[in-house]
């Protein structure tokens, strides 16, 4: 069985994935969404993000924001930074589709595809999306980051988990439905 790519980040009711600066202050991780999260990158043990998303964990890891994900392989899709390895990550280049092929063909976990914004709809538009994990939080940014900017092909999905928390957000599991032509 062919690994899955799994879209995953929080977003506010009207679509927002931070504020226009970048913030994600809007986002509550509590006991819950701390249970969820462990029991998600249980199942994940590689990571795809773009250079701005790379960025932004580097200071997150500085901050102890975030913790290190040791057995975590992490690749940065980059056009500015030169191959290689970089603060804890591969950097890459070339062709996004060839290279997730090749990394859905090897043996492991799913893939996690961290960030949004154009990086997201490059994925969205090769059509290389299984899966969209989304917290939605109860909250209206009225500007921000969009999480999924325009300009990619319609792409159809089915629902196949929803949790609600106490703290009024919900989680949501949708899966890609592909028919033979979109295969």
């Amino acid at each position: 069985m062919l690994r899955r790519v799994i879209l995953g980040f929080g977003i506010s009711i009207d679509g927002y994935i931070a504020r226009r600066n970048g913030a994600m202050d809007y986002l509550v991780i509590d006991r819950e969404g701390e249970a969820l999260m462990a029991d998600f990158f249980a199942k994940i043990d590689t990571t795809i993000m773009g250079r701005k998303t790379a960025v932004g964990m580097v200071k997150m890891r500085k901050s102890g924001e975030m913790p290190e994900m040791p057995g975590m392989s992490t690749y940065v899709f980059s056009r500015r930074w030169k191959p290689g390895r970089r603060d804890g990550f591969e950097v890459v280049s070339g062709s996004l589709t060839a290279f997730v092929r090749k990394l859905k063909r090897r043996k492991g976990k799913d893939i996690y595809l961290g960030g949004g914004g154009q990086f997201c709809r490059s994925f969205l538009q090769e059509d290389l999306v299984d899966e969209l994990f989304i917290g939605l939080s109860p909250v209206l940014l009225g500007d921000g980051i969009p999480g999924f900017p325009a300009k990619f092909p319609q792409r159809d999905f089915k629902l196949i988990e929803s949790k609600s928390y106490s703290n009024g957000s919900v989680a949501l599991r949708y899966e890609r439905i592909r028919t033979k032509t979109t295969r």
